[in-house]
């Protein structure tokens, strides 16, 4: 279950200010530096980001014997590190700001440096995982011919991203998907055939045929991505929502860390995929690397069977395999939730007190529209789910767009599946299904007098 990142680290430095005035020196602007910034990054970044969101994550990596090194480990807490010794100083970029515009960079210790040497330890980390991240930034970890070959050989057992850098070698084969921006796919491309396809279809799959990967997964920007796969004929389009973003910086890791993440949940890559890049949207929109903290830690809520990282995502696929692998029970129920009322707070606290974990499969919109009709639902489902997942009792939802939650209970496969007591003695609809897995079916009371369509209109009366 663990997540292994396996990649390049870099310290990041961000020195950022006003400029309201110019140099007498030349004509360039004076920042006056008011704050100063310094944090993992590279494959560093993308094991902070999936610490923070909670996951068990290790990354193996190399590390100078030096000042910047020492203080990477520093800004790597939460993340259990596997690190060799490179042998060179530690890469360091250093960004000045003005405002919320970058103004320069400064590359220490970035030349391209030998192939380093992998330990017996790290080789047993990569050995250990569930998902593999390789965050290649061209320093030459992922050339490693000891690394490449286990890397090949677990490619067909365990899904691996690779985010691939123009300096870096070429992907091992059989890898679940690679994630180049267009400018690195161009280049990749350009690099192989001198010149190429003017269309992002055409140099996915050049990259495809070249690398012999399952997917490449070619980034757009504010264009989405375009997601080409082994075997299937037609390219797909993922669009990303449109947000204000000044800094683009880090939207590759964040899409890298939630593609893995959605692959060891069992999701089909073109779910994944769309879901990463809508969350790398997301990231930028909510400001991107600045907005993390500068060191991070893995504190979590106490659970009951599942370890401690899980008991903080709101994965409903992930955390349902995990609490099973520890011994607990997955409990779930579902329904519209448009307005939350007292019935629906018991009810939920009371399903949750039959197992360890409890989640909750909400209908979509556009589900509620077809069932309740076109004036509901009154509350979205982002803010449904939200509101739901505020609740002490809620441990993760799984939106479903269907009308009947099926579909979603197939892949969830809960031990328990929870309905009010209005269905008491008569047989729950998913009844067959449930007991299919050997699951059971239950209900909880019901509490009259109590339901969304009264609150609805007392409210309707005094609006």
């Amino acid at each position: 279950m663990r997540i292994v990142v396996v990649g390049d680290v870099m310290l990041d430095v961000d020195l950022s200010g006003e400029a309201t005035r110019l140099s007498p020196d030349a004509p360039v602007p004076v920042v006056d530096v008011s704050g100063v910034r310094r944090r993992a990054g590279g494959a560093g970044l993308v094991a902070r980001m999936l610490a923070r969101d909670g996951w068990p994550v290790t990354l193996v990596t190399v590390l100078g014997d030096d000042d910047a090194g020492a203080q990477l480990r520093a800004h790597l807490t939460g993340v259990q590190l596997v690190a060799g010794t490179s042998g060179y100083p530690s890469p360091v970029k250093t960004r000045v700001r003005a405002g919320s515009h970058p103004v320069v960079r400064f590359d220490q210790g970035c030349e391209k440096t030998p192939i380093p040497d992998v330990s017996p330890a790290m080789l047993r980390a990569v050995e250990q995982a569930g998902v593999i991240i390789v965050a290649d930034y061209g320093r030459g970890l992922a050339a490693n011919p000891q690394l490449r070959a286990l890397l090949g050989r677990l490619a067909g057992e365990v899904p691996i991203v690779w985010d691939p850098h123009p300096s870096g070698p070429e992907p091992v084969p059989g890898v679940a998907v690679v994630t180049p921006n267009i400018s690195e796919a161009a280049k990749a491309v350009q690099a192989a055939a001198g010149t190429g396809p003017s269309s992002v279809e055409g140099v996915a799959q050049v990259l495809l045929e070249r690398w012999r990967t399952r997917a490449v997964l070619v980034t757009r920007g504010v264009d989405g991505a375009v997601l080409l796969q082994e075997g299937v004929a037609a390219s797909h389009a993922i669009p990303a929502p449109r947000v204000e973003t000044g800094d683009p910086c880090g939207a590759g890791d964040r899409l890298a860390a939630s593609l893995a993440v959605h692959l060891l949940a069992g999701r089909d890559l073109p779910e994944a995929a769309a879901l990463a890049v809508h969350e790398a949207a997301n990231f930028l929109a909510a400001g991107g690397v600045g907005a993390l903290p500068d060191t991070e830690g893995t504190a979590a809520a106490p659970g009951k069977a599942a370890p401690e990282p899980f008991r903080r995502t709101t994965e409903p696929l992930l955390l349902a395999r995990s609490v099973r692998e520890n011994g607990g029970t997955v409990v779930a129920t579902g329904g519209c939730f448009d307005l939350i009322h007292a019935g629906h707070i018991r009810s939920l606290a009371a399903a949750r007190d039959l197992g360890d974990c409890l989640i909750v499969c909400l209908n979509s919109d556009d589900s509620v529209r077809r069932l309740k009709g076109p004036q509901r639902p009154i509350i979205g489902q982002h803010d449904r789910a939200e509101l739901l997942l505020a609740m002490e009792c809620v441990d993760a939802v799984m939106v479903f767009d269907e009308d009947t939650p099926e579909a979603a209970l197939d892949r969830l496969r809960p031990d328990i599946w929870v309905k009010g007591g209005d269905y008491k003695g008569a047989r729950l609809p998913e009844a067959g299904l449930v007991e299919g897995w050997g699951g059971r079916c239950l209900t909880v009371p019901f509490h009259p007098a109590r339901s969304t369509t009264g609150l609805a209109d007392a409210l309707a009366k005094v609006s």
